[in-house]
């Protein structure tokens, strides 16, 4: 299945599942080819949430490390995004449906990257973003809640 869009109610699905890594538990670990974001547990288990990720020439791989956590964050456009789309306001306002950030935001310490909700649910399963990694909001609220600042994030291939 890999290249293709999924549903949005199976990317809504956190999904415990087998997972062997030399991480420790609590990272998150993001697959690029299969567009998925694991939070590894104990005992070789995690939890897959399917995402959105960079495309082509906005992707990134390596380590990163949670620097803040936002509920109902306001979404200024990167300066790239806005090269692309200059008709964008400045600043879109936190809990407007026309917010991509969705209902919770989880700052990495790179520029302006982000693990977010969308308003774009279609997007999931797919290279979509400018950099940031995309969620399902109720996925981003669950992530969120389990997560903390310093927590280590590693995107593989």
């Amino acid at each position: 299945m890999l290249g293709l869009a999924f549903p949005a109610a199976e990317a809504a699905a956190r999904t415990p599942v087998s997972f062997k890594t030399d991480q420790w538990a609590g990272t998150i670990v993001i697959s690029h080819k299969e567009r998925a974001l694991y939070l590894v547990q104990r005992g070789g288990k995690a939890l897959r949430y399917r995402v959105a990720l960079g495309k082509a020439g906005k992707d990134w791989f390596g380590t990163a490390y949670v620097r803040g956590k936002y509920v109902k964050p306001a979404w200024s456009p990167p300066a790239d995004v806005l090269r692309d789309k200059p008709f964008l306001p400045k600043v879109i306002p936190g809990g407007s449906p026309k917010n991509p950030m969705g209902p919770r935001a989880i700052l990495l310490d790179r520029d302006e990257i982000a693990i977010h909700g969308t308003n774009r649910p279609s997007s999931i399963g797919t290279y979509a973003s400018y950099g940031c990694i995309r969620m399902m909001n109720a996925d981003v609220i669950d992530l969120f809640d389990r997560v903390e600042k310093g927590t280590k994030v590693v995107v593989v291939p």
